[in-house]
C-alpha cells in the first residue's frame, strides 16, 4: 500500500466552489497560522500553498497576510485594482468561515495618514512630501482628476517613485474607494506645476465630498431605451475588410451620461478570415444567440444601457454602459465559461464617466 501511496502521492482536493477553497483552508488553518505569527517559512508554508488553490478557484485574486493582532491573522483577498475582480473578491470573503483566530478581509483598507511611511527603492512617501491638487473642466463638471506631487520626482526616477506614490495611495485611501472615487489620476514632480497644493491628508474629505455631490445629483436616474432607435454604420477597413457597427445614437447624446459611468464591454472572437472579417451564419447565429442572453441579465431598467455592437476582423464587441460593475462582472464571467469552446471571450469593465470612447459613433 505505502509503494502505491508514494508512486500516486495525496489526493488533492478540487477547488470549484467558495466553500471549497474555505473547506480546504480551514483543515490547514492551524498550520498557517502558525507559520503567519512566527514568520518562518512563509513562502512554501503559506503563500505557495493558499496561491494555487486561489487560482483554481478563479484567475484574479490577490491576498495579503499577518498579524491583525497578537493573537488573530489576518488574510486579505484583494483585486490589486481590477475592477471586473471585485464582486467576486466581496462574495469569496462573504462566504468566509468564523475561525477564533483569523480575521478575513476584502480588500486592503484605508490606513490612518498619521501612521504611513512607506520607503522603497531608496525614497519615501508620506504627508511630508505628497500633495495634490485637483482640475475642474467645463465640459466634463463631474469627472473627478486628480492629480498627485511627489516632492522628489524627476525624469530619472519617474517609473520607481510613480509606482511607490500610487502604492501609498492605494494604502491611504484603501483600494475599493481609490477604485471608486477617483476617475483620472496623474503622478508629477513638483518642479512640473505652478498650482497650489493641497496636503494629502485632505484628499479623503475631498473624495468623499466630491463623491456625495456625485450621488445627489444622479440618484435615481433611469433611461428606457426601448423605443430608441439604432444607427448602422458601416467603413472599409486598411485591410480591405468590412466593419459594421449598430449603435444607438440616440443615448449616445444623452446629457445624463455621468449617471451610467461604468463602460462594460464584451469582445468574441471568430473565424473571419473567409468572410471580410465577418462571421459566417452558424457563428453569426450564435453570437446573436449569445447577445440576447446578455441582455436579458443586464436590462435598462436596472442600470444596465445597451450602447450596441460592433463587427470587424474576426471579432464582435458588445457594449454597455453601466451604473455599477458588479453584475455585468459575473454575466461576462459566466458567458466567457459557457461559450468558451465556440468563441475565444474576453471582456473588459472600466470608467469613463462621459463615454468618450464612443465619441467615433457621434456624428459632427
Amino acid at each position: 500500500m505505502n509503494i502505491f501511496k508514494n508512486i500516486f502521492g495525496k489526493k488533492t482536493e478540487s477547488i470549484k466552489t467558495y466553500e471549497d477553497f474555505w473547506s480546504w483552508f480551514q483543515k490547514n488553518e492551524n498550520n498557517f497560522f502558525e507559520v503567519v505569527k512566527n514568520h518562518r517559512n512563509i513562502e512554501k508554508g503559506f503563500l505557495n500553498k493558499i496561491s494555487p488553490k486561489l487560482e483554481e478557484l478563479k484567475d484574479g485574486f490577490y491576498f495579503l497576510a499577518g498579524m491583525y493582532n497578537t493573537d488573530t491573522a489576518e488574510l486579505i483577498i484583494t483585486a490589486d485594482g481590477n475592477t471586473k475582480n471585485i464582486v467576486f473578491v466581496e462574495e469569496l470573503i462573504s462566504h468566509s468561515p468564523n475561525l477564533e483566530r483569523w480575521k478575513f478581509t476584502a480588500f486592503k483598507p484605508a490606513n490612518d495618514i498619521k501612521n504611513m511611511n512607506i520607503e522603497m527603492a531608496g525614497y519615501e512617501f508620506n504627508s511630508e512630501n505628497i500633495s495634490f491638487y485637483s482640475t475642474e473642466f467645463s465640459d466634463f463638471p463631474d469627472e473627478i482628476d486628480i492629480t498627485i506631487v511627489h516632492n522628489d520626482l524627476n525624469e530619472k526616477n519617474k517609473s520607481e517613485v510613480g509606482n511607490g506614490t500610487y502604492i501609498f495611495l492605494d494604502n491611504y485611501l484603501g483600494e475599493l474607494d481609490f477604485l471608486n472615487n477617483i476617475d483620472n489620476l496623474t503622478i508629477v514632480g513638483k518642479q512640473e506645476t505652478e498650482n497650489e497644493l493641497i496636503p494629502i491628508e485632505k484628499l479623503k474629505d475631498f473624495l468623499t465630498w466630491r463623491q456625495k455631490e456625485f450621488i445627489e445629483k444622479y440618484e435615481g436616474v433611469r433611461y428606457d431605451i426601448e423605443n430608441d432607435e439604432y444607427s448602422i454604420v458601416e467603413a472599409k477597413l486598411k485591410s480591405g475588410n468590412t466593419l459594421i457597427a449598430v449603435v444607438n445614437t440616440e443615448l449616445l447624446n444623452w446629457d445624463r451620461k455621468a449617471s451610467h459611468p461604468w463602460i462594460s464591454k464584451i469582445t468574441l472572437k471568430f473565424d473571419g478570415s473567409k468572410n471580410n472579417g465577418m462571421p459566417n451564419k452558424t457563428e453569426y447565429d450564435n453570437l446573436s444567440n449569445i447577445e440576447e442572453e446578455i441582455m436579458k441579465e443586464l436590462k435598462d431598467f436596472d442600470g444596465y444601457l445597451n450602447i450596441g455592437r460592433e463587427t470587424a476582423d474576426g471579432e464582435r464587441e458588445i457594449y454597455f454602459a453601466c451604473k455599477d460593475f458588479r453584475k455585468p462582472s459575473k454575466v461576462f464571467y459566466k458567458i466567457q465559461q459557457d461559450y468558451s469552446n465556440v468563441f475565444e471571450i474576453e471582456y473588459d469593465i472600466f470608467k469613463d464617466k462621459y463615454w468618450q470612447c464612443f465619441d467615433r459613433y457621434i456624428q459632427n
